[in-house]
């Protein structure tokens, strides 16, 4: 174990998260990505959320999202993804415009990125998101996914398709790609 690692173990949870943002902040290396691996991690237990709002993680994440770095984009909609399940978080991302950052993590290459994607938008479906949510071309994007070859994409798609959206969406959606070769790739296994 690291010198550092052991100096982190002795800190209380708060001082904890703060070291690993401050870390992440300020690391240039592949190291980056470990400390958001590692903060998407914190994000599962519900004892941190007040933590990482106080810490700006949502903030963080989310502006991860534009990154170039694939790994980067993935770990930070995973920390997303288990951080909208609160009602606080989720009112936050939606008010932040997450949704859009959200959906335009459909088009990724990784596999592993677009679930959490999908997963993401289930999760923050709302009354008053659920338009933009369920908009024709996520419709169109799911109708695309439910057909992929890995399984797991194929039916998270599904579940969004049957239950998110109407079934006059997903038709509007159907004629819409029999007319047409655009759309959102499916990422690549």
């Amino acid at each position: 174990m690291s010198e550092k690692q052991q100096d982190l173990l002795g800190l209380g949870r708060l001082e904890y998260l703060q070291a690993l943002v401050t870390e992440f902040q300020v690391t240039e290396s592949s190291a980056k990505e470990q400390v958001l691996a590692n903060l998407a991690n914190f994000a599962y237990d519900p004892k941190n959320y007040d933590y990482l709002r106080q810490l700006k993680v949502l903030d963080l994440f989310l502006d991860t999202l534009t990154e170039d770095n694939d790994t980067l984009v993935e770990f930070a909609l995973g920390g997303l993804c288990n951080l909208c399940l609160d009602k606080i978080n989720k009112d936050y991302i939606l008010e932040a415009d997450g949704v859009a950052a959200v959906i335009n993590c459909l088009s990724c290459s990784n596999e592993e990125t677009v679930m959490s994607a999908v997963t993401a938008l289930m999760y923050l479906t709302t009354p008053q998101s659920r338009q933009q949510i369920t908009a024709l071309p996520v419709v169109e994007c799911m109708l695309r996914f439910s057909l992929s070859a890995n399984r797991r994409l194929s039916n998270l798609a599904t579940i969004f398709l049957e239950d998110y959206c109407s079934p006059l969406q997903v038709e509007e959606a159907r004629n819409l790609t029999k007319h047409t070769a655009l759309g959102i790739p499916l990422p690549k296994n």
